[in-house]
């Protein structure tokens, strides 16, 4: 039991464009998903966001529930707190508080061991900008590029590659109809699996809140398990300290 429980590694949960053999430029792209949001002035007009809801991991061992609270404030901080019901492993109740401030991550995790985030994990996070990854990209030292247009379900998506100025880079698909985020494709190393993998999130159930366009499930997926998270409540603009996001003294 003890050897899948350390296998259970939840993320949670983005220049100069030369493209133009596309009818689109990243740039227009970027727009128009913002505007699909609610806009740039109602995007902006968001200073935090608490999320609530329940999740799910399925892993080898079988099928873990739990709940998620999820804590982003702009530009890019965000603490996700997950408690998971391992009773049914003979296990007691696991916590895992995982904490970006903007440059710096940790995680207290009652399963693997408290440990600061870093390389391509720490990486991954700083994708996660709030309200969306690609609102402010380009004042975070980022660039967008524009690799293409390809068959993504039953319709078609854009597909960008975000490049951090570290050089870090992921992949955006963003549906061509709706020009919402579907589908997210960050490249994390994860010693406990064995090494790189692709930490591939599917955003879906759209649902506008205070005014732009929230996705209340997120399915990520990797190697080793699927972890279904369901938002139930959503709040805009409250005060979160910015210590809530900094490893505990």
């Amino acid at each position: 039991m003890s050897k899948v429980l350390r296998h259970i590694v939840v993320a949670l949960a983005l220049g100069v464009w030369s493209v133009p053999a596309f009818a689109q430029s990243a740039d227009e792209i970027v727009e128009k998903h913002l505007a699909a949001l609610g806009g740039r002035e109602a995007l902006d007009a968001l200073t935090s966001r608490v999320s609530r809801g329940t999740i799910s991991l399925t892993t080898p061992a079988g099928v873990i529930e739990g709940t998620v609270t999820v804590h982003a404030k702009a530009p890019d901080r965000n603490r996700t707190v997950i408690q998971l019901d391992l009773s049914a492993f003979g296990a007691p109740n696991a916590t895992i508080d995982q904490r970006f401030d903007g440059t710096n991550g940790y995680v207290l995790d009652s399963i693997n061991g408290d440990r600061e985030m870093t390389g391509s994990q720490l990486d991954a996070m700083r994708f996660g900008g709030f309200p969306t990854p690609l609102f402010d990209y380009k004042g975070r030292g980022g660039t967008v590029t524009l690799i293409g247009r390809e068959p993504l379900g039953d319709g078609e998506a854009y597909l960008l590659e975000a490049t951090q100025a570290s050089g870090a880079s992921a992949r955006f698909f963003i549906d061509a109809d709706s020009f919402r985020i579907v589908r997210a494709v960050i490249p994390i190393d994860v010693p406990e699996l064995g090494g790189p993998i692709d930490q591939v999130v599917e955003f879906s159930d759209y649902r506008e809140v205070d005014g732009v366009l929230v996705a209340h499930v997120n399915v990520s997926t990797n190697v080793a398990q699927t972890v279904t998270a369901t938002l139930t409540a959503v709040t805009h603009n409250v005060e979160i300290e910015d210590a809530d996001f900094r490893r505990p003294d």
